[in-house]
């Protein structure tokens, strides 16, 4: 499915507010309330769409701590990539992991609550890995810009 204009403003207005009525959103692009719960469909349908959440407050919820850690293996770990991936899905705390090219092998977003917790994540979870060689942790002080918003 190729997008047309009406398709990405519906998309638009799905990622700022994903409460939105379908009435909501066809009046606003236009349509009859109708083809744009059919267009909706579709989207979700041909995966454009892949799921409707709320975005919660970490720092009402006691999350005050945001670290980026860059993960090291150790060349016999490269051999356990799926062992340790299988890890961090299981990790709440881990919000992201990507794996990377260059001297690291993986970046961890990583939320706690306070530096604590995030000592005790890394000590217990990473650092017990015996194949996970270095963690380098970068931590976060102001959050000029968050955004889930695709420029669409």
């Amino acid at each position: 499915m190729s997008l047309n204009h009406v398709d990405r403003q519906i998309l638009a207005l799905l990622q700022q507010d994903a409460s939105l009525s379908t009435a909501d959103i066809a009046d606003k692009v236009g349509l009859s309330q109708s083809p744009c719960w059919r267009r909706i469909a579709k989207l979700e349908q041909d995966g454009y769409i892949k799921s409707k959440v709320a975005i919660l407050d970490e720092k009402k919820l006691g999350f005050d701590m945001l670290v980026y850690a860059h993960v090291r293996l150790s060349s016999h770990g490269r051999n356990n990539l799926a062992e340790f991936e299988k890890l961090i899905l299981s990790y709440d705390e881990v919000t992201e992991c990507y794996t990377m090219a260059g001297t690291m092998d993986f970046m961890l977003r990583i939320i706690s609550q306070g530096i604590a917790g995030y000592e005790h994540f890394v000590r217990d979870n990473l650092l017990s890995l015996e194949y996970v060689q270095e963690v380098h942790s970068n931590v976060t002080m102001t959050c000029v810009k968050r955004s889930t918003s695709l420029p669409l």
